[in-house]
């Protein structure tokens, strides 16, 4: 990982922000609705930790690495389809009953704002749960362009959703900024070609900051929203 370099925060025009892991904590939820579906279906319930592990690639991934490590086998694909849809029955109760912005998020997003930056959240959770969660943490009207993981072909590493977002912002790649928790993230980034930017905490599957490829690790959204809107 090296030193921020702040001359790659030059001239740029928007900020791409992660949901899960970056803006909220919604591990809690998660962890709940993931263990309700395997009490469900007579299996044993999960630490948080271990599902935690498992947050970051959309509910396909923690539905089957959920069942997987309960099951201690790997599942069938119509167990997995079955259980998804499952699953997003029980998660559509949980969805913004414990999520929480994280310290510095929505004083990030204002500070963003006043800069004169455009803004776009860009996740794998689909809309059905984006949307709501976001109005839910009363955040949803801080965005200018909301893009999630059912309105592109590829997911998040893929960097379909960033572009989506660039254009739906009128911006290029190379303007924008994407702030991250996760080498999912990063590997978009890098694909979009736009500078990406994470912070320490939130979900990467057990990886540290510091071993993902990525211009820079910023505290929170307003030490990025600081550098970022300093250098625009």
């Amino acid at each position: 990982m090296p030193s921020l370099n702040l001359t790659h925060l030059h001239g740029k025009r928007a900020v791409l922000i992660d949901l899960d892991g970056t803006l909220l904590d919604t591990a809690p939820e998660l962890v709940a609705s993931v263990n309700a579906l395997l009490v469900s279906r007579g299996l044993e319930a999960l630490p948080e930790t271990r599902v935690r592990n498992l947050i970051g690639k959309g509910v396909a991934h923690l539905v089957t690495g959920a069942l997987q490590l309960s099951m201690h086998a790997a599942p069938d694909a119509q167990t997995i389809a079955q259980a998804i849809e499952q699953f997003n029955a029980i998660y559509l109760r949980f969805n913004g009953t414990q999520a929480q912005l994280y310290p510095e998020a929505l004083t990030g997003l204002t500070a963003l704002r006043e800069a004169g930056l455009k803004t776009a959240c860009v996740t794998n959770k689909p809309s059905a749960f984006t949307l709501p969660l976001l109005q839910a943490v009363h955040c949803f009207d801080q965005f200018d362009a909301v893009v999630c993981g059912d309105e592109v072909t590829n997911k998040k590493p893929a960097p379909d959703a960033l572009w989506l977002a660039c254009k739906r912002l009128s911006v290029l790649p190379n303007e924008a900024v994407m702030v991250g928790d996760s080498a999912n993230d990063a590997l978009a980034a890098r694909a979009a070609g736009c500078v990406i930017l994470l912070v320490p905490y939130g979900y990467r599957e057990g990886a540290q900051v510091h071993e993902i490829d990525a211009d820079g690790i910023v505290s929170s959204l307003l030490h990025a929203a600081t550098l970022i809107g300093a250098k625009s």
